[in-house]
Parts: C-alpha cells; structure tokens; sequence
C-alpha cells in the first residue's frame, strides 16, 4: 500500500526533478502539491510567478494545488502557524511525510524536520546530497523545460533573468555559482518535462528590480488557469 504524502512545490526545476525521482516508485500517493502564495500579488512566494501559472503546472500532471496565503508582511511565525494547520488537516487524512526538493542546505533541512517533528510528521528528500552539476544536466537531459524568473545581483546579474535554463545557460554561468542555485542565486519555472502531460505556454513580461537586489521576470500565461481557480 503506497504511503500518502504531500509535496511542497516551487513550481521551479528542484521540485519538478524532485518529483519524477518521486515517482519513479510506486511506494507514494501524491495527495496535493503544497505551495505558499504572497495574497498581495497572487504570486508564489520567492520564485515570484503568478500563481495561475502553478494552477497550470499541477493540471498538467494530474494533481491537487494546496495553496498556504500569506501577506508580504507575514512574519516567520504566522506563516509557519498557517503551514501548520494545513499540514494537520492533511494529517487527519492519513498523511504522514511532507517531501521537498533541498540538496545541500543542511540548516533549511534541519529547519523543516523539526517544525514536522512537532506534529508528528517527517520529511522526505528524493534529490538529497545528489552532485548539482550532473543533477542540471540529468534535468535538461531528460527532457525538462525551465526558465529563470528571479535572480540575486550578489552572483548574478539581469542578463541571467528570464533565460531558458539549457546547456548554455549553465556553461555561462561565474565560477562559484551553484549550477542549480541552490544558494539563491536564480529561481526557475518549469513549463514542460516527462511528468507533464502538456507544454504550458507563456511569454515573458517585464523585468523589474526589487528590494535593491533580485531581478523579476514576470511570465504571463498564454492559457487561462483551470475552472474554478484565479
């Protein structure tokens, strides 16, 4: 019997990757993708595209969208408060394991088990400690298409926002930064790939500078989200 569990998604190529490791087994149901959305824009948090645009990523698979609402001024401890009780509502549906795409951040994995820990659940990491570079190129390899949306001008600088993640993409990128950015440097959005049934088609927006540091690319979606859905 396959154990049921809920995947936190990004909508970004980890969580994709992360995904289709996942699903490589049958030992999982997949109940609901969980991702948190910043109200005030109806964008997911960091990775900053429209929330439509995930809408479209889970229909495209098959799956559930759970949304967690925050506001841009939420503190650490209302959001985690509102993680929390959709995580017991999720429980009482016999959902024990909460899986993520991490890497190598020891700290943010150390993070997210013990607020799991207080509520009787742990977590699962299909991606965990795998080599970064042969983790982008597997990505690009296999057939998943991603395109950056958000960089952090400490390592890289506008030219990188809003490109598609491919081999050149990677073999541009300054010495030091990590291929899969897995310290921030980009985010990316995953708009085609082996675990969907349908490319998701868009065109890119404006590109606008926030907090002084991280360059957004805005996508906007050429198809109208699911019924029922903004």
């Amino acid at each position: 019997m396959s154990e049921k569990i809920l995947f936190t998604w990004s909508g970004g190529k980890d969580s994709a990757f992360a995904l289709y490791e996942l699903q490589k087994t049958k030992d999982y149901e997949v109940m609901a993708l969980l991702t948190t959305v910043t109200e005030d824009y109806n964008r997911i948090s960091m990775h900053g595209v429209q929330a439509g645009l995930l809408e479209q990523q889970a229909e495209f698979m098959g799956f559930t969208l759970e949304k967690v609402y925050i506001t841009k001024n939420s503190s650490n401890e209302e959001y985690e408060a509102k993680m929390r009780e959709k995580l017991i509502s999720y429980q009482k549906l016999g959902v024990s394991s909460v899986v993520f795409g991490d890497i190598f951040l020891e700290e943010i994995r150390k993070y997210r088990e013990e607020n799991l820990s207080k509520i009787g659940m742990k977590g699962i990491f299909p991606i965990w400690k795998r080599d970064t570079a042969e983790l982008a190129h597997a990505f690009i390899d296999i057939g998943f298409k991603a395109v950056t949306t958000c960089v952090d001008t400490k390592f890289l600088d506008k030219s990188f926002v809003g490109r598609i993640f491919d081999r050149k993409f990677l073999s541009e990128l300054p010495s030091g930064v990590d291929p899969c950015g897995e310290n921030g440097e980009f985010h990316s959005f995953v708009y085609d790939g082996p675990i969907f049934q349908k490319e998701i088609a868009y065109k890119k927006g404006e590109v606008v500078l926030r907090d002084s540091r991280f360059y957004y690319c805005d996508l906007i979606p050429l198809q109208h989200a699911p019924v029922g859905h903004p």
